[in-house]
């Protein structure tokens, strides 16, 4: 499939990604469907999406997202997306659903940040048509998407998604397939780093921060950014990368761990490093 044969595009999952992926196709004239599984997510993620979009393009939006519970409505997509938890199991699981369901010659991604795109290709039936789209959080504001290239990817399937993506207005990057990619494979060396530093008494958090902001010109200081990003996440990922690789630079911080423990996963819990109101 090449990339002006790709019309329709459903994504599975409107949690934060998920419904991000969806306003970015459909702001470019796509017509979306965007599944999960209860009617109260996806009403949700509407009202973020409608929060997010300028108001003179609302309508346009709206009309291009159809919201379904139903994963068999994945079927007449050209491009499926998964943006499920980065949890692999439950990928896989959803990855095997959408495959059977999806026409000949359609191609499958999934928005994993960290996972193993060939530990993934195992549950859909056609691997040369599954590939990696790592969109960027917040996705309509962010322009990178990483486009991850698994062993049996095929050539025409990766020039299909690097077309669509520079086709949204994105700018594409292509990596082959190792834990954490490029993007998270330098961001958290960074912000595992920066954790030490402060689980070493080294200094403070706000320093850190502080450093990288006005010395190196990072528009978040990488503490601010791990609680944006949420521990848990942070966490999960830290593990992907360090058993990946084998490599205990990326093993998770003791303090990390022991802030999921306490339920401080970041801005969206209220608390992690910091406190929010």
């Amino acid at each position: 499939m090449r990339t002006d044969d790709i019309k329709a595009v459903s994504v599975i999952g409107a949690g934060t990604m998920g419904r991000g992926i969806a306003q970015v196709f459909a702001l470019r004239g796509y017509p979306v469907t965007l599944v999960d599984r209860s009617a109260e997510i996806l009403s949700f993620a509407l009202e973020r999406i409608k929060e997010r979009t300028d108001p003179e393009a609302w309508e346009g939006v709206l009309q291009r997202i159809r919201t379904t519970t139903r994963l068999d409505a994945v079927s007449g997509a050209d491009l499926a997306i998964e943006a499920v938890p980065e949890e692999i199991g439950l990928k896989k699981k959803v990855l095997k659903e959408v495959s059977v369901l999806l026409k000949k010659g359609a191609i499958i991604a999934t928005n994993t940040s960290s996972i193993s795109i060939d530990s993934l290709s195992i549950a859909v039936t056609a691997p040369e048509r599954f590939i990696g789209m790592h969109f960027m959080n917040p996705p309509k504001v962010m322009r990178l998407v990483e486009v991850v290239r698994g062993e049996k990817t095929s050539d025409e399937t990766l020039s299909s998604i690097v077309g669509l993506v520079k086709k949204i207005d994105k700018t594409p990057t292509i990596s082959k397939d190792s834990p954490g990619f490029i993007s998270n494979r330098l961001l958290f060396a960074l912000i595992g780093e920066a954790m030490r530093l402060i689980q070493a008494g080294v200094a403070d958090k706000e320093s850190i921060d502080t450093v990288m902001k006005a010395g190196m010109n990072h528009p978040m200081g990488p503490i601010e950014l791990a609680d944006f990003i949420g521990l848990d996440v942070c966490l999960e990922i830290m593990r992907t990368i360090s058993d990946g690789l084998n490599d205990k630079r990326y093993a998770p911080p003791v303090v990390l761990e022991n802030l999921v423990k306490e339920g401080k996963l970041g801005r969206k819990t209220g608390e992690g490093f910091y406190k929010y109101s």
